[in-house]
């Protein structure tokens, strides 16, 4: 249980260093690719806060790897709790107010990492 959990965790974080890569050094190039329903003139507007928020979410993807990373169980079911409960609340906010897909993109993954951790 203890290595699908970690899996979990880990596809998370990857996840968000993605995010990180695409807010802060793609958003003007790909991030129109991905954004699609985002008005093209917009991107070089919005450059430095999607990269404000890129780091956000490098800085997400840093504290669930290292929720892995840690010896004490104890401690690192309680840092991966705080980590994942961040990203599932960030896409709680993200499917009501820009677009429900962000829950299913976002949230699924740390709501069932959750679940599993808590049972």
């Amino acid at each position: 249980m203890a290595l699908a959990i970690n899996i979990i965790i880990g596809i998370v974080a990857l996840l968000h260093f993605y995010f990180l890569w695409l807010e802060m050094f793609v958003w003007t190039t790909r991030g129109k690719k991905v954004f699609k329903n985002f008005p093209e003139d917009l991107f070089e507007k919005t450059k430095v806060l999607a990269a404000n928020q890129g780091l956000y979410n490098g800085f997400l993807g840093a504290g669930l790897v290292w929720s892995i990373l840690i010896d004490n169980m104890l401690w690192a079911k309680n840092v991966s709790v705080f980590f994942l409960g961040c990203v599932l609340v960030a896409a709680v906010y993200g499917a009501f107010t820009v677009d429900k897909k962000i829950f299913f993109v976002q949230g699924l993954l740390p709501l069932i990492a959750l679940v599993m951790i808590l049972l």
